[in-house]
């Protein structure tokens, strides 16, 4: 099964976070498919950036710069937008910048996400709710295997704590408010995203592409280290189809699902940056061999249930992950049109997954 772009033509959707890399690709295909999309998210959050360069706010119906935190804008925003369907992304979405920025980090991903179920309660047009959360909502114990949805909530850090309380307020919103109103609201946690367009910091692709661009050595902290890489594509199209069962499905799919890839793409950081700098000339990098915070070893994500029931299967291994993003790199940096490129990609995805 694949996405049903037929699904999407006319249907109102209201998007946090598109400002951002996972936002900006899905509010381009979904514009794309024929939606009218909303946007309600800061500006974004570094230069060059997704949004930008592929002139996102010229695909909305609608572009909200404002803050999550702001619950009266947000009600606003999305009582004016009158959606079909609302996916939450926005988030402050860095572990480490957690460390630095704890309250911060709650007062987004907790309150951003209880002020989003809010004003969902008081928008009667809408009939399906995405929230995107993350991997590493579990209790991470550094077991080497695979998460599945049933397994408890949890965190060390304060980013990955954030996103497990966003999970509970999503149960509580549910069963409390939402389901007895008719509403459908689904939870999806997806694994590391890379692709193009992506220029976050303490992010290990973002960091090679920068060092490959400056010439500069690469530093990388805990290359052996392992994380159920993932084009952003993937989990996407799982956002999607999940959403499309919410609407026409009923309560059938009101509940939590796993977006990662096949385990065998679950790989050490090492691993990418020796793929990656096989692919580059004179490209160098070295083990950052300094105290760290703390940070999962392994992660992995058991998405067998969506697989079965949603009919989503990962297309894109790892190498082919990894050489897309670099694709869209390159003809950035030769000035081609990147929404062009970017939807050429979706394409390619979208052949793929009907393969």
């Amino acid at each position: 099964m694949a996405v049903n772009r037929g699904f999407w033509k006319g249907k109102r959707v209201f998007l946090t976070g598109h400002t951002g890399f996972k936002g900006g690709w899905l509010a381009l295909w979904l514009a794309n498919m024929g939606a009218e999309v909303h946007g309600f998210a800061l500006s974004p959050s570094t230069t060059p950036n997704f949004f930008a360069i592929c002139k996102i706010q010229s695909h909305l119906r609608s572009n909200t710069i404002a803050d999550i935190r702001d619950a009266e804008t947000l009600a606003k925003a999305m009582r004016l937008a009158k959606p079909d369907i609302v996916f939450h992304l926005a988030a402050q979405p860095l572990v480490r910048y957690s460390y630095t920025a704890p309250v911060e980090t709650y007062a987004v991903n907790v309150l951003g996400t209880i002020h989003l179920l809010e004003a969902v309660r008081h928008t009667p047009s809408v009939r399906a709710v995405v929230n995107v959360t993350t991997d590493k909502c579990y209790e991470n114990h550094g077991q080497d295997k695979p998460y599945c949805e049933s397994e408890a909530l949890g965190g060390h850090d304060p980013y990955s704590s954030s996103k497990g309380c966003s999970e509970l307020i999503t149960a509580a919103y549910r069963r409390s408010f939402l389901e007895p109103a008719g509403v459908q609201l689904a939870s999806a946690r997806a694994g590391n995203v890379i692709g193009g367009g992506d220029w976050a910091t303490d992010r290990l692709i973002p960091d090679f592409l920068r060092a490959f661009d400056s010439g500069q050595i690469l530093i990388v902290r805990s290359p052996n280290a392992t994380r159920p890489w993932q084009h952003v594509l993937e989990p996407l199209s799982g956002y999607l189809m999940l959403a499309e069962k919410l609407c026409t499905k009923d309560s059938d799919f009101d509940e939590a699902w796993n977006f990662g890839p096949e385990e065998s793409d679950t790989r050490p950081v090492r691993w990418i940056i020796e793929y990656l700098g096989g692919q580059v000339f004179g490209f160098r990098w070295q083990d950052d061999k300094t105290p760290q915070l703390h940070e999962a070893h392994c992660l992995k994500l058991d998405s067998s249930k969506a697989k079965a029931r949603l009919g989503w299967h990962p297309r894109w291994d790892l190498k082919t992950a990894l050489d897309k993003t670099l694709a869209w790199h390159k003809a950035w940096k030769g000035t081609a049109d990147m929404a062009k490129v970017s939807l050429a990609q979706v394409c390619e995805y979208e052949t793929a997954a009907k393969a």
